[in-house]
């Protein structure tokens, strides 16, 4: 009963990830690129943070009027502090400039995904301490990585080229900041690749006196 039963909650956590997997596949990856190629509907807005010094440009800065609700060629911030920029019409450039944290981003989760899938795969056969997992899980850790430090690093960048050169500019800084638990995740995930390594020459050492 107690073998049927772990083998069901193996299925059940394989069926998790996988359709995890799928949900990040579509709605990171796949939705977000057809939106930058035309098909689907484009992505045209993006958080950020504004600065509440900021003031509009040109005869609005001196009657002290905030930057919120202000429209410039098309794009427009609604709100304070955390606030959204919206473009009314984004050209290919804007959507691409918006879509590519989200699809990196997306992949990313998609390494980590297939991975664990993978992984959970080996320990519905009750071998945990294979050579292959302590890869998967430094793979992993590396993915958590980037997903904290690059995915971030990203939306700063790509926030800062949808607003170049535009009178808002100055207001306008990235709401994405760099994210601790993604860092923290690999941190975890690197440990355990050292404690699936010890495991795994624990052993084949044992297996050598046997």
């Amino acid at each position: 009963m107690g073998y049927r039963w772990k083998r069901s909650a193996d299925y059940v956590l394989e069926l998790i990830l996988g359709a995890a997997l799928l949900l990040v596949g579509l709605f990171r990856i796949v939705f977000p690129v057809l939106g930058v190629a035309g098909p689907w509907a484009a992505a045209d807005s993006r958080k950020v943070r504004v600065d509440a010094a900021a003031r509009l440009p040109g005869a609005a800065a001196s009657t002290g009027m905030s930057v919120r609700g202000m429209t410039v060629r098309g794009m427009t911030v609604r709100g304070s502090d955390r606030a959204e920029l919206v473009f009314a019409d984004p050209g290919l450039g804007q959507r691409l400039l918006l879509a590519l944290p989200v699809v990196v981003g997306g992949l990313l989760l998609v390494v980590v995904l297939a991975v664990l899938l993978r992984m959970a795969r080996t320990f519905r056969d009750g071998d945990f301490f294979v050579p292959e997992n302590t890869r998967r899980l430094t793979v992993i850790a590396v993915a958590l990585t980037l997903l904290g430090v690059l995915v971030p690093l990203l939306y700063m960048m790509t926030t800062n080229l949808l607003v170049r050169g535009e009178p808002m500019a100055a207001a306008i800084a990235p709401a994405q900041d760099y994210a601790v638990l993604p860092v923290f995740l690999a941190a975890l995930a690197a440990a355990a690749a050292a404690a699936f390594r010890s495991g795994t020459r624990l052993r084949a050492d044992t297996e050598g006196l046997v």
